[in-house]
């Protein structure tokens, strides 16, 4: 059992602390786990990288280091490759990740105690393996599905498809099942048809419009096993019927049970902390639908995320104990406008619970590579705080006003005058081997409220 296996490492000085890291899609999750890793190990070699977390952890931290691949199934974080971009000339930003990623770092750290002191004379330095799992956004929208029956997911999916936007992106779906009888026949045509459908409306929607909240996850992205049968279903009219329902409904039941058997046991669950990257700056941008999108995802899994653990997993260190939500691309907007962006965040997630099994969540704004610098522009002849950076197309630097960021989600007025920009800025050229660290907002304090207990 990983719990007891933990306890025995934590007595002989050699913890494992396990973090996960996972965002509603484009949230920047490579570029966040590539600044984690540059800037832990330049810290390892005395660089004030990450002030608050040193902070957190009593300033024990020694040295940090990459541990070699050796035998892993795991596919692994290519974190040198993702340096070497923004090493070039001009720099690039990494390419996204799209499958599931780990990287071990070895920390040596001064020992915490008393107990401490005295072990390390016998068994040397304490060390501590933080191992970092890299998964697709798209899977953590699987959570709330997991307590969800399938008639239930049917008829909220379906409602939720035939609104707005998404009705448009889906007409050729809508079309489809408002086509077929009230219960029609299992026949596997119909069935991969359906199902073709229904993907492609779900990739208009992420793709086109901005929305986030997909489900299931693997029908957006599969993973490595591909697309398999038990992913061929989508929601119907009739959820209770026999024939294709019945068959969408042992789909959609065998499609939770092999997430929580090939994910959310071997994976997730064994995780301490979990970091969710959430871009409300973009979703800002995309316009009120898929704005409210956003906000419904972000609601959905925060309450799944903060359902607690049991006893059990307390007494053997299993689940997640700590959930910081990071407000990515903070840098984007002026000093002012961070507080706000922390405070629209924390709304959209929702009430951290604070039971004595409640799992703690936590809101930071977090620039994981910092791109601009806070200036003053004028707007109708006035002056406002706003950032400076290159952009990425044309290599121009630029002063940018991004517009007003509301501290909740937004009333219906707002969209009637809204105006936010979001630049894409280019991004500071490093060395090749990241030695010095990669210029941050915030990571420091998100990792401090994560691990630096732990450390």
């Amino acid at each position: 059992m990983a719990g007891v296996g933990d306890l025995a490492r934590s007595l002989a000085g050699r913890e494992r602390v396990r973090l996960a890291v996972t965002g509603l899609s484009r949230a920047g999750k490579t570029v966040f786990l590539t600044s984690i890793v540059a800037n832990l190990l330049a810290a390892g070699q005395g660089a004030r990288t990450l002030p608050a977390l040193e902070t957190a952890a009593g300033g024990r931290l020694r040295s940090a280091r990459l541990i070699p691949a050796e035998t892993q199934a795991t596919p692994r974080f290519d974190a040198p490759g993702h340096l070497l971009a923004l090493a070039s000339e001009p720099p690039r930003w990494p390419e996204r990740t799209e499958d599931l990623s780990t990287l071990e770092i070895a920390l040596e750290l001064d020992p915490r105690s008393l107990f401490g002191q005295a072990r390390a004379l016998f068994a040397g330095p304490r060390r501590v393996t933080l191992e970092l799992l890299d998964y697709p956004g798209e899977w953590l929208l699987d959570l709330p599905m997991l307590n969800q029956a399938w008639p239930d997911w049917s008829r909220t999916t379906l409602a939720r498809m035939r609104r707005g936007k998404r009705a448009e992106a889906a007409a050729a779906f809508l079309a489809f099942v408002d086509a077929l009888p009230a219960d029609p026949p299992a026949e596997e045509s119909l069935a991969r048809q359906g199902f073709a459908l229904y993907r492609d409306a779900l990739r208009t929607c992420r793709d086109k419009l901005g929305f986030r909240f997909l489900q299931p996850g693997r029908t957006l992205n599969a993973g490595p096993r591909g697309e398999a049968p038990l992913l061929w279903f989508f929601p119907l009219p009739n959820p209770n019927g026999v024939g294709l329902a019945a068959l969408m409904a042992r789909r959609y039941a065998a499609y939770l049970a092999d997430q929580r058997a090939s994910f959310f046991a071997p994976f997730f669950r064994r995780f301490h902390r979990q970091a969710v990257l959430v871009d409300a700056l973009g979703a800002l941008h995309a316009g009120e639908e898929a704005f409210d999108d956003t906000a419904e995802a972000l609601a959905a899994v925060g309450a799944s995320l903060r359902g607690g653990l049991g006893l059990l997993d307390l007494v053997t260190g299993q689940g997640v104990r700590r959930v910081a939500f990071a407000a990515t691309k903070a840098d984007h907007v002026p000093a002012r406008a961070r507080d706000a962006l922390t405070g629209l965040v924390a709304d959209l997630v929702g009430r951290s619970a604070g039971g004595p099994l409640d799992t703690q969540t936590s809101v930071h704004p977090v620039a994981a590579i910092r791109c601009t610098e806070d200036d003053v522009a004028m707007l109708d002849g006035r002056p406002v705080a706003a950032v400076r950076g290159v952009l990425l197309e044309g290599g121009r630097s630029a002063k940018v006003y991004p517009g007003e960021v509301p501290m909740r989600r937004p009333e219906a007025s707002f969209w009637s005058h809204a105006f936010f920009e979001m630049p894409v800025f280019q991004p500071p050229r490093l060395s090749g081997d990241g030695g010095a660290g990669i210029p941050h907002l915030g990571l420091d304090a998100l990792l401090a409220a994560l691990i630096g207990d732990l450390l």
